[in-house]
């Protein structure tokens, strides 16, 4: 049996991810057929999210430091890497379109990455219009020995789940993510 009761709270260390914590009056969420067993599990679940969340996010800032760069040109270096191992010929358009930026803002960026000679810029090998954007070998190197080392260790994570355990956390993780999806808020509703 699973001990589904939260853990006690470190000296001078809130609650943060308790329901009860974050939505006393049940404003928020319906607890009717909950038990208190099933409240406290999903308490450390929602614990165990925070806690990756910050992992991640302190992965990411110690990474974008190394490598002197912020989150847009971490995401770009990540995705002209990909464009490469995939044999994809990676053009301004298509960073443009992957980050959802300008495609101002897209040559700002670039521009900031060449002058930090993190990518070089040259012709596209078929299409005389459009420039082909890399990777400097330097960079591939520096992010896949530091942020590809650690993200990497999420691979070894789920293999140690059996393959019914990966379908849950799937399912679980994309509901998730469908019911916080920016799309499905709206902004203007105020009582």
């Amino acid at each position: 049996m699973v001990d589904s009761t939260p853990p006690p709270a470190q000296a001078g260390k809130m609650e943060m991810y308790g329901i009860r914590e974050n939505d006393p009056s049940g404003e928020l969420v319906d607890l009717d057929g909950l038990t208190d067993e099933d409240i406290a599990q999903i308490t450390r679940l929602m614990r165990a999210l925070g806690e990756l969340r910050e992992v991640e996010r302190e992965v990411s800032e110690a990474s974008a430091k190394y490598m002197e760069l912020n989150e847009t040109d971490m995401r770009a270096l990540h995705y002209l890497m990909v464009c490469e191992n995939q044999k994809d010929i990676a053009t301004p358009s298509k960073i443009t379109k992957h980050l959802n930026i300008s495609p101002a803002s897209t040559t700002k960026l670039l521009d900031r990455l060449e002058m930090a000679e993190h990518i070089t810029r040259s012709q596209h090998p078929s299409d005389r219009r459009a420039l082909q954007i890399r990777v400097n070998p330097a960079t591939r190197k520096a992010a896949y020995e530091t942020v590809g080392r650690l993200q990497s260790r999420r691979f070894y994570a789920a293999a140690h789940l059996s393959p019914h355990e990966r379908e849950i956390v799937i399912q679980f993780l994309q509901d998730m993510a469908e019911r916080i999806d920016m799309k499905n808020v709206d902004w203007t509703k105020h009582d």
